[in-house]
């Protein structure tokens, strides 16, 4: 029997940034059962960021070379691909993971454009994708395209289709929201105009609603996304209830933009679409603070009660 398999798994992320630190604020400072958690990390590298108060397993992984705080080394590449790994492995209920550096992975040759691919490399099962959730509180936004360069983005029907889909199967399946209602971002300034500043609204994404509406799926758009993105962004800093329950974005920084600027601090990363449901801060290494004690815990903190929250 598997002993993980009611627990959520936390990683600590790249040992020479500020996960080890923000793991333990977060865990200090929650109501939460110990019990329920494991940390995957290094006994050295948590006695070097501070004290766990509760009593939380703590998996051991090996880290033989020195600590080189605010830098990218393929040692720390290695061990944060590792913690990822084993995280896999053990198959817990959910993963949260700290911060990782790309670069540094890469640098220990894991060439892997961000953790939401490794975690696909080994839990996909059936041609299963992940896809990237970002969450403010009540404001959600999937990425339709994710690490991908803007000179290399394409956007088809299809893909449309397979991602909105995968969205709505994750709300029916982990959250009281059955039927959720999406608004679909458009592509081109001012939602093309006509065709004038692009067709692919005409010739893509207006027949991707049609079909998707066509199969009981209740969403709106495409919409001009700085319309759309900025009422979003002014509802979540009122407080208001989201009119929509998840925004489809075009690429990376269409949404991520709106959705940090609701408050860095709240803004959680979750991958969907695989057996095992992960969350991370919306944040990265801060290397230029690792060590300085000074990092906030407070993504961390959200990220972890977002895990619990599915």
């Amino acid at each position: 029997m598997n002993r993980y398999t009611d627990k959520i798994a936390v990683t600590v992320g790249d040992p020479n940034g500020i996960g080890a630190e923000i793991v333990i604020k977060a865990i200090n400072s929650m109501d939460i059962n110990p019990s329920k958690f494991v940390i995957i990390g290094n006994k050295e590298l948590i006695n070097a960021n501070g004290n766990i108060k509760k009593d939380i397993e703590l998996i051991d992984l090996p880290f033989n070379a020195p600590f080189n705080l605010g830098k990218d080394t393929k040692e720390g590449g290695d061990f944060s691909f590792r913690q990822l790994e084993l995280a896999c492995r053990i198959r817990p209920w959910r993963i949260v993971t700290a911060p990782v550096s790309k670069n540094a992975m890469h640098l220990a040759g894991h060439y892997f454009n961000g953790q939401t691919e490794i975690l696909e490399y080994f839990l996909s099962k059936d041609g299963a994708k992940a896809e990237m959730l970002f969450l403010n509180k009540d404001f959600r936004v999937l990425l339709l395209t994710r690490h991908v360069p803007l000179c290399e983005i394409v956007i088809t029907k299809e893909l449309v289709c397979s991602k909105v889909k995968r969205v709505v199967d994750f709300f029916k399946l982990h959250t009281n929201i059955k039927h959720p209602v999406i608004a679909l971002c458009a592509l081109n300034p001012h939602a093309g105009e006509n065709g004038i500043l692009g067709r692919e609204e005409i010739d893509i994404l207006a027949p991707a609603v049609k079909e998707l509406e066509a199969g009981g799926i209740n969403i709106k758009g495409p919409f001009s996304a700085d319309t759309l993105l900025a009422e979003a962004l002014q509802y979540s800093i009122s407080n208001k209830k989201q009119p929509y329950d998840c925004y489809i974005a075009m690429y990376h920084d269409q949404g991520l933009i709106p959705v940090k600027a609701a408050g860095i601090d709240s803004a959680v990363n979750m991958t969907i679409g695989l057996d095992i449901i992960r969350t991370s801060p919306a944040h990265g290494t801060a290397y230029d603070i690792a060590g300085k004690g000074v990092a906030s815990e407070k993504s961390m903190i959200a990220a972890i009660e977002a895990a619990l929250w599915i």
